[in-house]
């Protein structure tokens, strides 16, 4: 969809108690939906969704960005506290 989505960006995962990754922040059914989403082909797609302020996201976008935002959330707060936690580090 954007940068944000490259194939570079890092992927924030820990394992849950049954040996699942999971996105910080995300339960797995959110994880796999994200996951599912972030893979679906976006020809169909243009760049103008992210140059023009009023238009509205696709739904498949839009839920997309609702997945990203809630990890990206839970992400912070979890970096902040490791931070807390290991400041020597």
């Amino acid at each position: 969809m954007t940068s944000v989505r490259s194939n570079n960006a890092p992927r924030r995962y820990f394992v849950d108690a049954v040996g699942r990754r999971v996105l910080i922040g995300l339960t797995p059914e959110e994880t796999f939906e994200f996951e599912r989403l972030d893979r679906e082909p976006n020809e169909s797609r243009t760049e103008a969704i992210w140059i023009e302020r009023d238009s509205q996201p696709a739904p498949g976008e839009r839920r997309w960005l609702e997945l990203y935002a809630k990890h990206e959330d839970a992400w912070k707060v979890w970096m902040a506290q490791s931070r807390v936690d290991r400041p020597y580090l």
